[in-house]
């Protein structure tokens, strides 16, 4: 069962087909009563997007994005994972396992991995070099959908563990946002201190109890915990849904192109730093490229469930990560933590960085951003640590 198996992303004409069949047939809703996305996606956004969908998208765009990469899967607990691995021509470069969460996919990564595996021929150092694997999560993509209870973050944090064994890597980084940064942070509490050089967030969470120990908050702090109660009273039904009943809300979005894409690109709006305009951010392809993945994969109800897995048991838990850590915050996150915030968590914090855009689809949205972010992160974990920290050997 450990075998690693090389993979290329299909898709058939077939499949393609019924796509469009059911996009012209969409049934759809009467035209909201509001001028903005304060009850949702409007219906002429959704229809606009749907129309390109069907008559201009390249229905290809996913797999020749993809295929140009190495990827393979492999069976851990009864369960394929996907992924890509992504060689750098510099010799050592630094193992990094990095993670999506949801709405999101692999597809994130597609404007970063050149500039991050290869820093040379992106206008950085050698010494920056990484080598990528970057996994599909279980239920999400092409891996594979549980059949069994019992896929949380932490069981997805052993997976991936057990994946960088089966890979060969002696010493290696995690790095995520969104589920991602939860699997990574999970990955900084369970994995052995002798193999993982630290962790990488762009996306985390801490307990607002710790905080209000350290005093009055910050203006700063004050705006984050707004924003936080404002994402979780205004923004928070589809975890509650996709946490509580995944299974229904599966029936819909797997039967409806144009409900699976106002499902996800609603978040898209939401959570990036485009204001008014989603495509000031991303394209139309770049939005859509992202919907295939999961309208290909029939993946709404598979990948809702990772939350009915881990909402209450992991969202909700603050366990302090003691592994070298890096957070760099974006300033349209959905959720936004102080450093010293951060701290009461990430207990070997040894960078914050505050980029100047971006939002929770880092990667995508602002990639140049996105890969200074991650090198200096990683630079720091590999850098001395603060002397009542735990010392940890430099990667060679």
């Amino acid at each position: 069962m450990s075998e690693i198996r090389p993979f290329r992303v299909e898709i058939s004409d077939a499949v393609i087909d019924d796509l469009r069949e059911r996009l012209a047939r969409t049934r759809w809703p009467e035209t909201e009563p509001v001028d903005d996305w304060s009850m949702g996606m409007p219906l002429a956004y959704v229809q606009e997007l749907a129309g390109y969908w069907a008559e201009s998208y390249d229905m290809q765009r996913v797999a020749g994005l993809l295929n140009r990469y190495e990827q393979f899967t492999t069976t851990i607990d009864g369960v394929d994972i996907h992924f890509l691995r992504v060689r750098s021509p510099v010799e050592g470069a630094m193992p990094c396992i990095m993670t999506h969460g949801w709405p999101g996919s692999v597809m994130e990564f597609v404007k970063v991995i050149d500039p991050l595996v290869d820093p040379v021929s992106h206008g950085g150092q050698a010494s920056d070099a990484v080598e990528l694997v970057i996994p599909s999560l279980p239920g999400h993509g092409w891996s594979g959908k549980p059949t069994v209870t019992g896929w949380t973050v932490e069981k997805i944090a052993q997976a991936w563990i057990e994946l960088m064994d089966r890979l060969g890597y002696e010493r290696w980084a995690a790095q995520g946002g969104d589920w991602g940064a939860l699997v990574s942070s999970a990955i900084g509490r369970l994995a052995d201190p002798a193999k993982l050089i630290g962790i990488h967030l762009n996306w985390a969470l801490a307990d607002p109890a710790e905080l209000m120990k350290l005093g009055s908050p910050t203006e700063e702090e004050q705006r984050h915990l707004a924003s936080l109660e404002h994402s979780s009273q205004a923004e928070g039904g589809y975890a509650i849904e996709q946490g509580t009943k995944p299974q229904t809300l599966g029936y819909g979005l797997t039967d409806s192109p144009a409900g699976q894409l106002a499902w996800i690109v609603e978040k898209f709006k939401t959570w990036s730093d485009c204001g008014d305009d989603l495509e000031s951010s991303f394209t139309k392809d770049e939005l859509l490229d992202n919907v295939m993945v999961y309208w290909t994969c029939a993946a709404a109800a598979s990948s809702a469930r990772l939350y009915w897995h881990s909402l209450a048991s992991s969202v909700g838990s603050f366990d302090e990560v003691p592994a070298p850590s890096a957070y760099s915050r974006f300033p349209a996150d959905n959720v936004a933590l102080s450093e010293r915030w951060a701290r009461t968590r990430y207990t070997d914090l040894r960078y914050y960085g505050t980029p100047k855009r971006g939002g929770h689809f880092a990667a995508y949205e602002a990639p140049a951003a996105f890969v200074e972010e991650v090198r200096a992160g990683l630079r720091a974990l590999v850098s001395a640590p603060a002397p009542e920290a735990p010392v940890y050997p430099p990667f060679s």
